[in-house]
């Protein structure tokens, strides 16, 4: 059964108990070739596409926020560039797919409105046959990241939401049910329900992929982040369990961390301690893939145990 948790440990006390419960992990940094001068992060998992193992991953200058998300093919234990693969104006991608199609989405920024100087941005949406086909159908509010979707296999596409401000804070997690890809549209989610009590109000987190696992609950992989003192930022990668019939869940728990992985380059020196959950692949015999955005600089993968096996023996 699945307990309701309505007040979830805070970043530091999530962090003690995974040092205090560490496992053997295997990292390496991942290699990409045909964009030399530009750095990779924030990258999907790997996905199938007409035959070829692919990544998408956000490709920009160091000292620049303006990305591009390019596609590449695993060859020879690297991802190289595919010159002929469609070029999108985005941060962060992230994809699934439902029904016989594949849904596209990341980060477009743009002039803020009201700001000068300062950038707003938004999560759009594309789907089509494959990567060559994608059209772009909708789009999210302003001002909002993480929105993610699931084919739940029932005729329902589960949504996440991460309303920032007067309703989020800095950020936190909200979840509804739509019909359809119709469905998916600015009003409804910012009508999403939060999920109460995941993150502390100086703390935010965010959904990043969604698994659907065998006993019909969501499986949640994500991010739970804070400041310290001097402001600098410190991501964790999470996950937790979320029963969409009655919105019961899990409480989050961190599955990696920045020193986890190999060392490398880092944005700047407050992005050291940043990892961005791009995407998970479990690989069989209790085991998982965890592919990551490292420090905004890099993309790294790393193998843990597979984080989704606990929830899957629930009972619901």
């Amino acid at each position: 059964m699945l307990k309701v948790h309505f007040n979830d440990k805070r970043c530091k006390e999530l962090l003690e108990e995974y040092l205090n419960n560490s496992q053997e992990k295997v990292s390496k940094k991942i290699v990409f070739e045909g964009v030399e001068g530009f750095d990779v992060y924030n990258i999907t998992a790997p996905f199938n596409m007409l035959g070829k193992k692919v990544i998408a991953g956000r490709v920009e200058k160091r000292d620049s926020e303006h990305s591009k998300v390019m596609f590449f093919e695993e060859k020879n234990d690297k991802y190289v560039l595919m010159k002929d693969a469609p070029v999108l104006e985005l941060q962060d991608p992230f994809f699934t797919f439902i029904k016989d199609e594949i849904i596209l989405g990341g980060v477009e920024i743009y002039p803020h409105k009201e700001i000068k100087g300062a950038l707003g941005y938004r999560t759009v949406f594309f789907r089509g046959k494959d990567i060559y086909s994608l059209k772009r159908f909708t789009k999210g509010p302003e001002m909002m990241k993480d929105i993610r979707i699931l084919d739940l296999r029932n005729g329902k596409i589960a949504v996440f939401t991460r309303p920032q401000g007067q309703i989020g804070g800095r950020g936190k997690i909200g979840f509804t049910l739509i019909n359809s890809l119709d469905e998916l549209n600015e009003d409804v989610i910012v009508s999403a329900p939060l999920i109460e009590g995941q993150f502390d109000e100086e703390e935010w987190g965010g959904a990043n992929e969604l698994h659907f696992l065998k006993n019909g609950l969501i499986g949640v992989l994500g991010h739970v982040a804070c400041f310290d003192g001097e402001m600098n930022r410190h991501y964790y990668s999470m996950v937790f369990a979320f029963n969409p019939t009655n919105f019961e869940r899990t409480p989050i728990k961190i599955i990696a961390v920045r020193d986890d992985f190999q060392e490398g380059e880092s944005k700047r020196a407050d992005l050291k301690d940043v990892i961005f959950s791009g995407g998970l692949i479990r690989i069989g015999n209790g085991r998982a893939i965890l592919y990551a955005g490292v420090s905004d600089a890099e993309a790294h993968q790393i193998e843990i145990q597979d984080p989704f096996l606990e929830y899957e023996n629930l009972k619901v």
